[in-house]
């Protein structure tokens, strides 16, 4: 399987990735998330082999892809901009890859059908890929990138243009063209839904490094760093000064927090705060400075700074209280 050592990269001399280390096993989706600029693409550039890493090590069961050119690296790539040849039909789209590996005609009609099939696709062989809505010539980036049957899969951003209903079913459909297929892959995106989605684990980007990573549940429930959990939303990140015991001093209050990290008294800490639907834990008091339904519960601004999604609707300008759970992120 893939795996990935100390991968260094600099860009326009700064270091844009700093000792990427991970490995893909077999079957499993990952998904590189973080922000624009985080270095996503560029990792997968590399192990594409369209780019090389200034230092460290791609490896693919254990032999370095260092001298490997693209085309022999057998690897699937899909774009955000789809990249099919405008001029050729749905089938010729498909069967490009194919024809690059000499595949015999016979052989490679039984694998475009076959692939067009996987993506719901089979009636539209002779459609030209202009006369295609957005979502239909994704899927036909995907039938291309699958016909090979390509050791790993990579996908960059591949949804980016495409609207949130969209987004929503392809993500679906391509969850399960994944596990059908057993084809391990990486799917990059900033978009924390997708991720959550998609992936199997995910590897949260930041300042070139690896920042956190597990299950999407693992991750959510335990972000590990305050930038974690800003850049996932999963609620307000609050600075306070550890005081005597497990007491933390803030503006909004002195709370009790279970720690696993080692505090001085004095010491800054950052702690996150979500609403708590039952058992012990502190409680944040303000005025509802804004209120907007979404989805099923409420975003509830209060004066304070703080917002929290709420099942009941308070009044602007009503007090309330909401029971919080503390955590600290160190």
């Amino acid at each position: 399987m893939l795996e990935l050592r100390g991968v260094y990269k600099t860009y326009e001399g700064q270091p844009l990735l700093r000792g990427i280390s991970f490995a893909v096993d077999e079957s499993e989706t990952i998904c590189l998330l973080g922000a624009s600029g985080s270095g996503k693409s560029t990792l997968l550039r590399m192990i594409a082999g369209l780019e090389l890493p200034d230092a460290g090590q791609i490896l693919w069961d254990g032999h370095d892809l260092a001298y490997t050119p693209p085309h022999l690296r057998d690897f699937g790539l899909v774009f955000q901009d789809y990249a099919l040849f405008p001029h050729l039909t749905v089938s010729e789209n498909a069967a490009f890859g194919l024809k690059m590996r000499n595949w015999p005609k016979n052989k490679i009609q039984e694998r475009v059908t076959e692939v067009l099939n996987i993506v719901n696709l089979n009636s539209f062989g002779n459609r030209k890929v202009t006369d295609l809505s957005g979502g239909e010539q994704q899927r036909v980036a995907f039938a291309r990138a699958l016909a090979p049957r390509p050791r790993l899969l990579m996908f960059d951003e591949p949804l980016g243009a495409l609207d949130r209903a969209l987004r929503e079913y392809l993500l679906n459909q391509l969850r399960g063209i994944l596990h059908r297929t057993g084809i391990p892959a990486i799917y990059v995106t900033h978009d924390q839904q997708e991720a959550i989605s998609i992936a199997d684990r995910v590897l949260l980007l930041h300042d070139g490094q690896i920042a956190r990573q597990g299950s999407p549940k693992e991750v959510w429930e335990n972000p590990g760093s305050a930038w974690a959990a800003e850049f996932l939303g999963l609620g307000n990140v609050i600075e306070g000064l550890k005081v005597e015991g497990w007491k933390v001093e803030t503006k909004f209050g002195i709370f009790d927090v279970r720690c696993g990290h080692r505090h001085r008294d004095g010491e800054k800490v950052h702690l996150l705060v979500r609403p708590l639907q039952a058992g012990e834990g502190g409680v944040i008091r303000g005025r509802a400075e804004d209120v907007v339904f979404q989805s099923d519960r409420f975003k509830v601004t209060l004066d304070n700074g703080l917002y929290f999604y709420l099942d009941d609707e308070p009044k602007v300008g009503e007090k309330i209280e909401v029971k919080v759970k503390l955590e600290c992120l160190g």
